[in-house]
């Protein structure tokens, strides 16, 4: 068989065009299709945009693949358990952003317009229009697997999208809660129900849990303050992030009798905070909590009950606790700063101070604080900053830092140099903030006798 000339950008692709699509490339897209379903089908992300290949490598783009795979189902006795099988092979192959746009055009067209009226929306800002049921509408005459379908894409927004995706999944669950309360409900209870029920639910002498990947929530409450407890505790949430089922982005809503939280000024009092203060005074669970922290770190991912200025990165808290422990923390501190979102995240300052606080200026802090205040928007010092660092060991450590300061930078940063100077500059304002300015001569001019060569130093231009 041959086929037509190839249409898309550098004919990289074929177009399903409708109405007029030639015959052999449907045919085509039809076994791609099919192999998508058998595991046969391959990716191609080499190039822009991404394209799924048959078994006779003809490329066909992703959401095209979908709608046309949608297009044929039909809309009463919809085949759910097959579009979801279809769905989710094909997500597994390229991931969910080739294929959400498609989905949520085919609920909003198939599930939102025909069952529902859009009222007008309160502003530009919201999303989506208030949508209440046609009165027309007869319950006999809506389907209730394209409900259910519409609960599976409902749950792929928060187990897969972004984390302001949720706003889709609160979406669709408001649309079928109007129709089929009862569907709502039991996504509430068990999640989608692709969790192991030992996921779901668990239960021991010293802690009871329970995991909701629809709704990303994992509660859990202690019964006891024991070492045991705690660990038992973190190997669940352990278990919880090991399945890929389970969003990125969650909430951690946590009960102990303990009411311990960690030694940082303005870090909100929510029961992750007093989870990790906690478990951290048990030596022997250090390493559960890095493993947990590993699990837990995604950029741009968020735990989804804290917000606005007290967002932060999953496995924040566990964070601030080991680092808080000390130098052998470290690398680990760093490696979560490297991830933190600089536009929107910024409890890391607090710990930052509660750190040089408790350590001091040494070789290691100002490691970690250089990355720290690339971490966010100018990090401002606190007010003990220059009374802690007014001393010849600081001072040393800080030139040590400085003759080797590319050592302290990420590959791609230090091969600017004008971002060695910012970043620089960055690390001298967490000292000292606006004094730093002006080549810190309000700084020099203050200082003591015997300190001030090394405060020159310090502030003289790295190129001179």
């Amino acid at each position: 068989m041959s086929l037509p000339k190839r249409d898309g950008v550098q004919g990289r692709y074929y177009l399903i065009q409708k109405p007029d699509t030639n015959p052999e490339v449907l045919e085509h897209a039809d076994q791609c299709i099919q192999d998508v379903l058998n595991g046969t089908a391959k990716e191609n992300h080499s190039s822009y945009p991404m394209v799924v290949q048959n078994q006779s490598g003809t490329p066909f783009l992703p959401s095209q693949l979908l709608d046309r795979y949608l297009s044929k189902l039909p809309l009463k006795g919809f085949p759910y358990e097959e579009a979801v099988v279809f769905c989710d092979a094909l997500r597994r192959l390229v991931g969910w952003k080739e294929i959400g746009y498609t989905l949520e055009q085919y609920i909003k067209h198939k599930v939102q317009e025909r069952y529902f009226e859009a009222g007008e929306k309160e502003d530009d800002f919201t999303p989506y229009p208030p949508c209440t049921v046609w009165p027309e509408l007869r319950l006999e005459d809506v389907d209730e697997n394209l409900l259910r379908f519409t609960c599976y894409v409902a749950v792929c927004y928060t187990v897969y999208g972004a984390s302001y995706n949720t706003i889709t999944t609160e979406h669709y669950l408001d649309l079928v809660s109007q129709l089929r309360p009862d569907m709502v409900k039991q996504l509430k209870t068990n999640g989608s129900g692709k969790l192991p029920k030992d996921i779901q639910r668990r239960k021991t002498e010293h802690f009871t849990a329970s995991a909701n990947d629809a709704f990303a929530t994992i509660r859990i409450t202690a019964r006891d303050s024991t070492e045991e407890c705690y660990a038992e505790i973190l190997d669940y949430l352990c278990a919880v992030l090991e399945q890929e089922e389970f969003p990125r982005s969650y909430s951690v809503e946590f009960r102990g009798k303990e009411k311990l939280y960690l030694p940082i000024p303005g870090l909100p009092k929510k029961g992750v905070n007093q989870l990790f203060a906690c478990a951290v005074q048990h030596p022997d669970l250090h390493p559960a909590m890095e493993r947990y922290v590993r699990l837990a770190m995604r950029e741009f991912e968020w735990y989804q009950n804290l917000a606005d200025e007290a967002c932060a990165m999953p496995g924040t808290f566990a964070v601030f606790a080991l680092g808080l422990e000390g130098e052998p923390w470290a690398p680990l501190v760093t490696e979560y700063l490297d991830l933190c979102d600089d536009e929107h995240s910024s409890l890391q300052g607090k710990f930052l101070h509660a750190l040089i606080r408790k350590f001091g200026f040494q070789l290691w802090t100002l490691g970690v604080l250089v990355r720290g205040a690339l971490s966010m928007q100018w990090l401002e010092p606190a007010r003990e900053f220059r009374s802690l660092i007014a001393n010849g060991e600081s001072l040393d450590a800080l030139l040590a830092v400085k003759r080797r300061f590319s050592a302290y930078l990420l590959p791609e940063e230090n091969e600017d140099p004008k971002f060695r100077a910012i970043a620089w500059q960055s690390l001298l304002w967490a000292i000292w903030g606006q004094a730093s300015e002006n080549g810190g001569s309000k700084v020099i001019k203050t200082a003591p006798k015997e300190l001030k060569e090394r405060y020159s130093e310090i502030f003289r231009s790295q190129d001179a």
